[in-house]
This record gives C-alpha cells, sequence and structure tokens, in this order.
C-alpha cells in the first residue's frame, strides 16, 4: 500500500446510486458530512443488516453496517482508495470499557472481536461512534483483512467464528466451547449497546 498524505477523503455525492440518493435527500453533499452523519448515529444493530440502507430506516448501526453504507457510497461515486476493513483486536476492559464486567465475570483477560472501519491508504476512519478513533483498537489488532459490504453478514460471521475456534485451541487454559465464548462475545455487545 502507498503512503499518501493522512487527511480525510472527501468528494461530491453524485446522484448516481440508492446509497447517494438516501444521503442527498438528507442534504448531505459530501463524503466528510456522511462521515460525521454516519458518526453520530447511535451504536445499536440493524433490523436487516443486508441491506445497507436500514441504518436510514433504523436510524442506526454497527461498525458494520455504518462502515459497510460508507464504503458503499464511494463505491456508487467511484471513490477510489477506500477499503472496507475487518480487523480482530484484542477486547478489553481497558480499550472497551462496557465490556470489562462481562469479562471479569468469565475470568477472561480478552476476547478476539470482529471489528469494521476504513482504510484510505494508512489513515483508519472509525466512524462506529461521536468518539470512536483508531488508538481504542489500533494497538490491540491481532489481524485484518479487506472485505466488501456484502461481507459484513455471513462472511464476517464465519470468519470470526473461525479466528475464536483456532484461539479457543491455542488457549487450553480457557476452558470454553466456541459456543459458550459466542454467548459471552454476545453478551458484550449488548453491554456496548446499553
Amino acid at each position: 500500500m502507498q503512503n499518501e498524505p493522512l487527511s480525510l477523503p472527501d468528494f461530491k455525492i453524485n446522484a448516481v446510486g440508492p446509497v447517494s440518493m438516501l444521503f442527498i435527500n438528507r442534504h448531505i453533499m459530501t463524503f466528510a458530512e456522511a462521515i460525521n452523519f454516519i458518526r453520530q448515529l447511535p451504536y445499536a444493530r440493524n433490523k436487516n443488516k443486508e441491506d445497507l440502507t436500514t441504518v436510514f430506516a433504523d436510524n442506526c448501526g454497527t461498525c458494520s453496517t455504518k462502515h459497510a453504507l460508507l464504503k458503499q457510497l464511494a463505491t456508487e461515486n467511484g471513490f477510489q482508495g477506500l477499503q472496507l476493513i475487518l480487523g480482530i483486536f484484542k477486547m478489553n476492559a481497558i480499550n472497551t470499557f462496557p465490556v470489562s464486567n462481562t469479562l471479569k465475570l468469565h475470568k477472561l483477560e480478552y476476547i478476539p472481536e470482529a471489528h469494521n472501519y476504513l482504510k484510505f491508504y494508512d489513515l483508519i476512519i472509525d466512524a462506529t461512534r461521536i468518539n470512536s478513533k483508531p488508538s481504542d483498537f489500533v494497538d490491540d489488532l491481532l489481524e485484518e483483512v479487506e472485505i466488501t459490504p456484502q461481507q459484513i453478514t455471513d462472511f464476517k460471521v464465519a470468519y470470526h467464528k473461525d479466528y475464536l475456534s483456532k484461539w479457543l485451541a491455542g488457549n487450553k487454559n480457557i476452558n470454553l466451547t466456541l459456543d459458550e465464548i459466542w454467548m459471552i462475545r454476545e453478551q458484550c455487545i449488548r453491554d456496548l449497546s446499553e
């Protein structure tokens, strides 16, 4: 990947597709304005992750739907260089404080968590929440892979569960099954939504 100046990507949104029109209809005319709008939406799961426009209907989103929507907006407008990333990071009490009680209850230092964000050259963009920033997770990244907006559902879950299976196999001191660690992870997600 080539190094470019670390400035936020921006472009004028044109009426070239359904996602673009949803932003334009809300008088959001640039990609920078779109990032700001998405960042300010509440963090909550969408009713239908396969239809990215539900971010507008539900007036909320997760790291998956918010960043996939922004990536789709860039794609519709022919904007190059923006990547949708699936990263696995060590979700712990320091970088994700709301999950601290759940982790403590199950005697876990951390859980490998799948997180979506955008990359523009070397710049990481996290629009999950109004105060989200790459420093919240980048030092705890275990691996990352570029995905498409269509891969935030089944592919992401399968990738995450595969990682967790390998992690459990390599950490024999953690006496939990994949189903048990997934249930703990789901409680952590509920903790984040509160």
